[in-house]
């Protein structure tokens, strides 16, 4: 029997060379008006006890090929339950080995969080008690800009993901924030729902997610690299966000990825930002000090080299909003392969991985909570003084 292979849905992205029995040779089309290539996702039909061995080429000229090394692709028959499969990377080519369980097997770079996953977590979240939802504004394809806001605290937070479209461990990531969020058992949120005002965007590039891109909205553009100045045009995802954040004010920003090479969780700050202040930069420390006491799952050893003072890159949002708003920001980092420290040879990292961090991320903010509100008053009386 020959397999087949299809992309043809929701996030779906591959292009077959050829097929021949079980074998196939296989490459990934590129973000739309954009060299971004690196997620994939398709469907395999097959017979039971079928050993397929799939490679993907050309992973050479990819925009990451230091994540192929040690990565194993995700998998799953159901779509709800993903494991790691037989994967070798050598000289370019991903090659995938399995002997078929099923008839229908579906392959990815991670497991996938569908556009019909999220319209069903904003539904389920909005019908929560005190939760409103506010549609900030539309894609370039018309797709709203879902984010949901709760809590009556003074402290204001803002959480948001899917920036880089195929970094599905961060919509992974803010399920497991909401459901902590909305959960009235728990003491943790309960706290942080009285102290804060939280603001949570879990999809920020939802023609990306549809689009089956790694990187880029519908005309190649890299969100992430827009905040110092989002156009309608360009970036109306950026831009609809950021006005929204001026209307609030930001006192602690998160913006959820996944990083291609690294195989460990970590957070990325605003160092090197022009008015860089010391105790923003120890609230940011307090903050990573205390995730990694929390969470075995994260660590401060390895991430992306600080910039020096001044030269930051100022079009990503967590150094724009350090500096537009004196706020705590950071950028949180989930692997695509594993967390090496604490691996998982079934799973390697995973969507209940990145819930559990979530959690865990929400316990750390409500540890530092006290010395956040405390910098948020003093800097709400600083705007009052040059107000007068």
């Amino acid at each position: 029997m020959t397999i087949s292979i299809n992309a043809a849905f929701d996030s779906g992205n591959i292009v077959v060379d050829s097929i021949d029995g079980t074998r196939a040779r296989l490459s990934i089309r590129r973000d739309r008006e954009s060299d971004f290539f690196q997620w994939f996702h398709f469907r395999v039909a097959c017979a039971v006890g079928d050993e397929l061995e799939l490679a993907i080429a050309g992973l050479g000229d990819s925009a990451y090929p230091d994540g192929w090394p040690g990565y194993a692709a995700c998998a799953s028959y159901d779509r709800e339950n993903w494991f790691r499969l037989d994967t070798g990377y050598d000289a370019g080519t991903l090659t995938i080995n399995h002997s078929a369980e099923g008839q229908l097997l579906w392959i990815a770079y991670f497991a996938p969080y569908s556009m019909e996953r999220h319209h069903d977590l904003i539904a389920s979240v909005a019908e929560c008690d005190g939760v409103s939802y506010r549609c900030l504004g539309t894609s370039l394809e018309g797709q709203p800009i879902d984010c949901l806001e709760m809590g009556t605290g003074p402290v204001q937070v803002w959480l948001y993901a899917r920036q880089h479209p195929g970094e599905s461990m961060a919509e992974w990531w803010m399920e497991g924030a909401l459901e902590k969020l909305t959960d009235p058992e728990d003491p943790v949120s309960r706290v942080l729902l009285t102290e804060c005002t939280f603001r949570i965007v879990p999809n920020m590039n939802p023609d990306g997610s549809r689009r089956g891109h790694l990187r880029t909205n519908a005309v190649g553009v890299n969100l992430n690299r827009e905040w110092h100045a989002p156009s309608a045009e360009k970036s109306p995802e950026v831009l609809c966000v950021r006005n929204a954040m001026d209307g609030t004010g930001v006192d602690f920003a998160m913006d959820v990825h996944g990083d291609e090479a690294i195989p460990a969780n970590f957070l990325a700050g605003f160092e090197g930002i022009p008015s860089y202040g010391e105790e923003q930069g120890r609230l940011f420390k307090l903050f990573s000090d205390t995730l990694e006491r929390l969470s075995p799952d994260f660590q401060t050893r390895q991430g992306y080299e600080i910039p020096k003072p001044g030269e930051a890159n100022m079009s990503m949002s967590t150094t724009q909003l350090a500096e537009r708003y004196g706020c705590v920001s950071m950028t949180l980092e989930m692997p695509f392969k594993d967390n090496f420290d604490l691996p998982d040879p079934i799973y390697g990292w995973s969507p209940e991985r990145s819930k559990h961090l979530a959690r865990a991320c929400l316990d750390a903010l409500h540890a530092i909570l006290p010395e956040l509100k405390s910098a948020s008053t003093e800097k709400a009386r600083e705007l009052e003084g040059a107000k007068g």
